[in-house]
């Protein structure tokens, strides 16, 4: 590994070893991964990585010294939002690429095949889980076109305001995850006098109960065991439809694939999220589309954004949703730099301006084409954002809700995170966590660093690996099992 520089404009660099920064001039030990100052910084000027400002000098910095949260300050930066100035379209692809995947009757195609059992409320949770924990593997072994049956349970759907905001991000996600193209199959459970009416949603939205639609709740079938009994019957009637479907060759721009990171490190910035970058290039040339999330964690990098927005509203949008977070902020008594956290610290990351800048790489370059409300439905391809926490488990729930049927996830301090139905491909920022979590990972993109591969090396094995795995290939966190509790709706609002 190597001391590596981002820009000439940087007055820090970022460093691996100890004996990489002494070869490069420091003048005290610093951590792996942290930074460095390449020239003297004089007290309240700003600090300069990745060519843009991640801080100002809380005191006076000299060459070599070490360059963290003990004399690097936040405070907000006045950004230039240079509407639509920076559209570069991703370049013509020179084949049609493809994978197999589930086309359902509406024409959106799905990688997986999964039956949903959906709780309106937390009252349902447990007759959910045991509705879905009667499928064994052994139960579903007659069925080998279906993935399973997974419980999407959540603590609220009722003590919540009828309308509003929170109410309305709630009805998207269950809306959304009943009808995601990788769900060929839905049960839905309530209790029955909860806020969140099951009926009220299928209005909403337009639901149509069927033999793959179904719905109930405890209170009208009488009691919990009934409701069990009765969900396990309906699933069973449920399962040959859904085990009738079969892939088919479908092309790469069937694809949506949530972008995402968690547990993110110096090395995020440099590697794995360019490298990602890459990858979404790669798809929406092909008329896929990727979906970058998590809105407090670009936050400082927003008018890179607006830049490849494709139009002025289009850029207008993010900086709305900018501007909310800094409100929902403030009235609850935070700080936009509560993030990163203590790992991501611990990892070299210094303020939200730094990890900002990183996370931002892993949108690639091409046109910023739309933004999305948490868990909104996509309805155009390329390069897309929808709001989101920073929370990676809230933030996924809303992509997939969003009709992501990928999940591609960056860590550097490692992250033991999967996602259904949508299953999610890990990518190490560095090889000394990739070997240490081999069973975790799926992609090392710390070779980047060792001169191994390069950052379009690495994005074009990400792109291919989507393809497999959109196949049919296992991921490492498929492999686990997980996904069964990492469906997290973000809950906004009162609790009364």
């Amino acid at each position: 590994m190597k001391t590596v520089r981002l820009s000439e404009a940087d007055n820090v660099v970022t460093a691996a070893t100890a004996l990489a920064l002494g070869e490069a001039g420091a003048t005290q030990p610093i951590p792996m991964g942290h930074k460095m100052a390449t020239e003297t910084i004089a007290r309240g000027a700003p600090v300069l990585k990745y060519a843009q400002v991640i801080g100002y000098a809380a005191d006076d910095i000299a060459p070599g010294a070490h360059v963290h949260t003990h004399n690097l300050a936040f405070r907000a930066v006045e950004a230039d939002y240079a509407f639509a100035t920076n559209l570069r379209p991703a370049p013509p692809a020179p084949a049609a690429d493809s994978f197999m995947g589930y086309r359902r009757p509406n024409g959106r195609v799905g990688t997986r095949n999964f039956i949903a059992v959906l709780s309106s409320v937390n009252c349902s949770a447990t007759a959910a889980h045991r509705i879905a924990a009667h499928f064994t593997p052994d139960r579903l072994a007659p069925y080998p076109h279906v993935d399973g049956v997974a419980a999407f349970v959540h603590g609220t759907g009722c003590g919540m305001a009828g309308a509003g905001e929170g109410f309305e991000a709630l009805q998207r996600v269950i809306w959304g995850y009943a009808r995601n193209p990788n769900v060929g199959g839905v049960l839905m459970a309530g209790l029955g006098c909860e806020t969140m009416q099951i009926d009220w949603l299928i209005e909403a939205f337009g639901l149509s109960p069927g033999p793959l639609f179904q719905h109930m709740t405890i209170q009208d079938t009488g009691g919990l065991r009934r409701t069990v009994e009765e969900g396990i019957a309906r699933i069973e009637a449920m399962l040959p439809l859904v085990d009738a479907a079969r892939r088919t060759p479908c092309p790469a721009s069937d694809l949506a694939v949530a972008l995402q990171c968690g547990g993110s490190d110096a090395w995020s910035g440099i590697t794995a999220n360019p490298a990602l970058g890459h990858a979404c290039d790669l798809l929406v040339a092909q008329g896929g589309t990727g979906v970058l999330a998590e809105t407090p964690e670009i936050y400082g990098a927003e008018h890179l954004l607006t830049a490849r927005a494709k139009d002025r509203a289009t850029g207008e949008k993010l900086i709305s949703l900018i501007r909310w977070w800094e409100d929902y902020t403030a009235r609850n008594g935070g700080s936009m730099d509560n993030n990163p956290s203590p790992g991501n610290k611990r990892g070299g990351l210094t303020t939200i301006l730094e990890k900002s800048l990183g996370a931002a790489a892993k949108g690639g370059t091409t046109p910023l084409t739309a933004v999305l409300r948490y868990a909104e439905p996509i309805a155009e391809t390329g390069f897309v954002f929808m709001d989101s926490p920073g929370y990676d488990p809230a933030s996924v729930t809303g992509q997939i809700a969003s009709g992501c049927t990928l999940v591609a996830f960056t860590t550097g301090r490692g992250s033991a995170f999967g996602s259904k139905p949508a299953p999610t491909v890990k990518i190490a920022t560095n090889s000394a966590m990739f070997t240490r979590m081999t069973e975790d990972m799926d992609v090392n993109a710390g070779r980047i660093l060792e001169g191994a591969a390069s950052v379009e090396e690495v994005g074009r094995e990400i792109y291919d690996l989507w393809l497999r795995v959109a196949s049919g290939e296992t991921t490492k966190s498929e492999a686990q099992g997980l996904g069964d509790h990492e469906f997290v709706p973000w809950q906004i609002g009162a609790v009364m």
